[in-house]
């Protein structure tokens, strides 16, 4: 809270005549409240005794003088400043205890009895203004205790006067929120406090505003890592209004309290106590404060436990395939985290650097190459971290009677199954073992006795690959068959893929199958922005799984899907591929210089680079042709880093620049550069 002192200033300005005369016509004096203050007057002559004369101070806006003094008789005054006011060095008035109110203009008269000059009349009167600085006081406050909803605007209004006109302050935990301003509005959600109204002077105002709302937390937890057996404590503070808080603690959205093995070492006053902390412990514990109103908020933080690797539930017998690999586990929890397993076989040390084909795992497991007789045995493994172990396995298990047989298939379903549709198919698949093992399909149908796969009738959806597995306690092995049904329409094309080309693109798929018939395809294309009906069908040559798509315009999006089609109908569509736009390369350069020299092993051709050598040259395709015949390409694939080649038997060559997938004779791709200048062989 500030508080300022004002000091009361008289000063006294009197402006005189434009005659010169000196005659005093306005005077202002400045007092301050509950002071006194003398407005002068000197129209009674300076020296001698007056002629008789009466005095009257006449106030601007009262209807009479509030001050008559005729000679000696006892003066009139004003009910206001009855008490308060005097004459004082002839006609001067003093007033006592100067109030607000007292603050005006006033006006001094001197009336001379035996005097009846007009002139004389028009020059008796002195025009006084007097300014009564006062310190503040508050005309209207807001209430000292106001409660509001949480996100409910309110406005604190605060007027005062005072001499001079004060300025309103507002302040809010000590912070000025505004000058100058006779209310604040606090905006939804700005919290509580007390903002404190300081004017001139030392008045003061202060309201508590108190919101109420659900609790907002001020201290919430913190992460913590305490070792195993020790206390941990967790803080969670908060405040509201209501202030009638009650603080839950949950572990992973559970409450402590329904929690058996916590329940008895957690205590809660409003922080969390935890004693004798456990590994199991570990984990997110979520505060959460409330008043009963609305949602309360949460915190969260982490309780971290450090403990020695321990063992925690070892099974009491491993069986062990014969002739396979088998594996030994040891379960382990430990934090910092696991460093190494030491093991022991009937109670000795194990050394697996001695043990051709024995190793462990990166858990900690023991892993056993081949089950046989030597390996049957009591197991004990000891797990290790930075803070040491809490010993063996307490249990450990005896693998002597767990040699057991693995699956081994008695029959097995042939690679490839063709059977028409509608009909039924029935595919064989059985197994022995120690225990003997259970037989699944990967898409079961109808499972018989001996576990033969039957799919009746065989549909469309069967054709694919089929997985026979066997597994027991020991082991799982698996195997797998084809199966086409004939008679259908065409699959659905895989892998469809779009390579943007010069005003064109380069549309390739892997074909589904095909039923049993001739299928064919075509390929359908239209711009994103256009509706469905304005899909284009483009045929694709037979046997072909790829179309050059010519005529697209450059800077456009396109989309592609392939469908196949035989004779007894459609396939599904393939999935839509978005052609983006892309910025195509500029055309290629030809090579420079090509010159053909005939040696005894043959051509050999030089050449020099493109004169405009693009970023990425994959490469050069060589063609070569014999008098007028066709060019044929010799060679896809001579590297872009070469610049000579020999070739056996040519006759006239030319080379081309070009970048990008090399793709088969007659199939699309990048468009190569123009043919050099070609040499003629001697």
């Amino acid at each position: 809270m500030v508080r300022c002192l004002s000091v009361a200033i008289l000063s006294l300005v009197i402006s005189r005549g434009a005659d010169g005369r000196g005659k005093p016509e306005v005077v202002s004096v400045v007092g301050r409240a509950g002071e006194s203050a003398v407005l002068g007057c000197d129209l009674l002559p300076p020296a001698g005794r007056p002629p008789l004369h009466v005095i009257e101070w006449l106030r601007f806006g009262f209807l009479l003088p509030i001050f008559i003094q005729f000679g000696l008789y006892s003066p009139r005054i004003d009910p206001d400043y009855l008490g308060r006011v005097r004459l004082q060095k002839g006609a001067s008035l003093q007033i006592e205890g100067l109030r607000a109110e007292d603050q005006g203009w006033y006006e001094c008269r001197v009336l001379f009895l035996d005097q009846h000059s007009p002139e004389d009349d028009s020059a008796n009167g002195s025009w006084v203004h007097l300014t009564v600085n006062s310190p503040p006081q508050f005309l209207e406050t807001p209430p000292q205790v106001l409660e509001v909803r949480e996100l409910e605007a309110v406005t604190l209004r605060c007027v005062a006067r005072g001499s001079p006109q004060p300025h309103v302050t507002w302040k809010l935990r000590g912070e000025d929120l505004g000058q100058g301003q006779g209310q604040v509005q606090v905006s939804p959600g700005a919290g509580q406090g007390v903002p404190d109204r300081v004017t001139e002077g030392s008045a003061s105002h202060a309201t508590q505003l108190l919101v109420l709302g659900p609790p907002v937390i001020v201290v919430p937890p913190k992460n913590s890592t305490v070792n195993a057996s020790q206390d941990v404590s967790l803080a969670c503070r908060a405040e509201a209004y209501p202030t009638n808080l009650t603080y839950s603690w949950f572990q992973d959205s559970i409450n402590v309290f329904h929690i058996s093995r916590l329940q008895p070492r957690v205590r809660i006053l409003v922080d969390l106590r935890l004693q004798a902390t456990q590994p199991d412990d570990a984990g997110r514990y979520t505060c959460v404060p409330s008043n009963g109103l609305l949602r309360p908020p949460s915190a969260s933080a982490y309780l971290t436990v450090l403990y020695p690797a321990q063992v925690t539930a070892m099974p009491p017998e491993t069986p062990l395939p014969v002739g396979m690999r088998g594996v030994i586990r040891c379960p382990v929890r430990a934090n910092p985290p696991l460093l190494f397993v030491s093991w022991t076989k009937d109670g000795q040390a194990l050394q697996l650097d001695k043990l051709p084909g024995w190793s462990q795992g990166p858990e900690g497991s023991l892993i056993i190459a081949l089950g046989n007789e030597d390996a049957l045995g009591e197991y004990a493994c000891t797990p290790y971290n930075s803070l040491g172990t809490a010993g063996p396995s307490p249990a450990p298990p005896d693998a002597r009677s767990g040699l057991q047989a693995p699956p081994a298939f008695l029959e097995r379903p042939k690679e490839e199954y063709f059977q028409e549709v509608g009909r039924e198919l029935l595919i064989p698949c059985s197994a022995q073992g120690d225990p003997p093992p259970a037989i699944s399909w990967a898409k079961v149908r109808l499972l018989t006795l001996n576990s033969s796969l039957i799919l009746r009738p065989l549909t469309k959806e069967a054709h694919g690959r089929w997985e026979c597995t066997a597994s027991n306690a020991v082991a799982r092995v698996a195997t797998s068959t084809h199966v086409y049904v004939l008679g259908t329409s065409p699959h659905v094309v895989t892998n469809v893929s779009v390579v943007p080309l010069p005003k064109g693109a380069n549309v390739s798929w892997e074909p589904g199958f095909d039923g049993g018939y001739l299928q064919r395809f075509s390929v359908w294309a239209k711009r994103p922005d256009r509706t469905h009906h304005d899909w284009v069908s483009l045929a694709v040559p037979v046997g072909a799984s790829y179309l050059l798509v010519p005529g697209l315009q450059p800077h456009t999006q396109y989309q592609f899907s392939v469908l196949a089609q035989n004779k007894l109908g459609s396939g599904p569509f393939s999935e839509i591929v978005l052609l983006p736009t892309t910025e195509m390369p500029p055309p290629l350069s030809p090579p420079r210089g090509l010159v053909a020299v005939r040696t005894p092993r043959g051509v050999l051709l030089h050449w020099d680079p493109p004169e405009l050598v693009p970023e990425t040259l994959d490469g050069y395709v060589l063609e070569g042709r014999q008098g007028s015949q066709g060019w044929e390409v010799l060679d896809r694939a001579v590297a872009g880093t070469e610049m000579q080649l020999l070739v056996p038997g040519l006759i006239k060559v030319g080379v081309e620049a070009g970048t990008g997938t090399f793709l088969p004779l007659g199939g699309p791709g990048p468009a190569p550069a123009p043919k050099p200048q070609l040499p003629t062989l001697p």
